[in-house]
C-alpha cells in the first residue's frame, strides 16, 4: 500500500509537524461488496487500488511507562517497492470540536534492511500480520478497506488465517498541524457511508 499523500509546503526552518486525522469502523464480510460499490460512486478513482502488505510492530522498552512503538511495512504483491517505517503518536481525543482522532504521524521509505536495523537499535518485534484490501481516494482523503490475517508460522506470510469475519474501514487525512477543518470534511463523507458502515473517532486505549 502506498504511503499516505503528504501536503507539500515550503519549509522555512525545522520540519513540518504532520498529523493524521482518522475515523474508523468495520463491516461484516457479507456487506463488503455493497460498501465497495458505494465507495466507487463517491470516490475519485472508480476502481480501487488493491494491496497485500506485511506489517511488523516493534517495541523499544525504556524507563518510560509505555514502550516506544514503530511499524515496519512492506508490499507483498508488488516487487521493488521500499519498506516503510511509520511512527504514530499518542492520539489527541480530548477536543470535542474535532470530529476525528488526531495524532502525530511520520512515514518514511527505507532500505530493505530496515528490520535488521531496528533490532540492532534495541527494538524487539512484538507481533506481525498481513493486511489485504483496497484503497480509495477522495481529494486528500484516503479510505482503506482491509482484512487482517494472523500469521500462523512466524515470518511465513503464506501461512495465514483471517483474524475476524469483518473488514476494517479507515478514513484518514495526513496534513500539517492546525488543519482541523479537514475533520469536518471527513465527517461529511462518513455520513454518506451510513448505514453500511459507521465511522467513528475511536480511542485505541478503549480496545486494550
Amino acid at each position: 500500500m502506498e504511503a499516505p499523500p503528504v501536503t507539500m509546503m515550503p519549509v522555512t526552518g525545522g520540519t513540518i509537524n504532520m498529523m493524521e486525522y482518522l475515523l474508523q469502523g468495520s463491516v461484516l464480510d457479507q456487506s463488503l461488496e455493497s460498501l465497495l460499490h458505494r465507495l466507487r460512486g463517491l470516490c475519485d478513482n472508480m476502481e480501487p487500488e488493491s494491496f497485500v502488505d506485511h506489517e511488523l510492530v516493534f517495541l523499544l522498552k525504556g524507563q518510560q511507562a509505555s514502550p516506544f512503538v514503530l511499524r515496519a511495512r512492506r508490499a507483498l504483491d508488488k516487487g521493488g517497492l521500499p519498506w516503510h517505517l511509520r511512527y504514530l503518536g499518542q492520539p489527541e481525543i480530548g477536543d470535542k470540536s474535532r470530529h476525528a482522532l488526531v495524532r502525530n504521524c511520520v512515514d518514511i521509505a527505507t532500505s530493505d534492511n530496515l528490520t535488521d536495523f531496528l533490532v540492532e537499535m534495541g527494538f524487539r518485534m512484538d507481533h506481525e500480520f498481513v493486511a489485504k484490501g483496497h484503497v480509495f481516494r477522495k481529494g486528500i482523503m484516503k479510505i482503506v478497506v482491509y482484512k487482517i490475517f494472523r500469521i500462523l508460522m512466524p515470518g511465513n506470510t503464506e501461512s495465514i488465517e483471517p483474524l475476524s469475519l469483518s473488514y476494517l474501514v479507515e478514513l484518514n487525512v495526513v496534513a500539517p498541524a492546525g488543519q482541523d477543518v479537514v475533520s469536518d470534511d471527513m465527517r461529511n463523507f462518513a455520513e454518506q457511508l451510513k448505514p453500511l458502515v459507521h465511522l467513528e473517532k475511536i480511542d485505541p486505549k478503549r480496545l486494550m
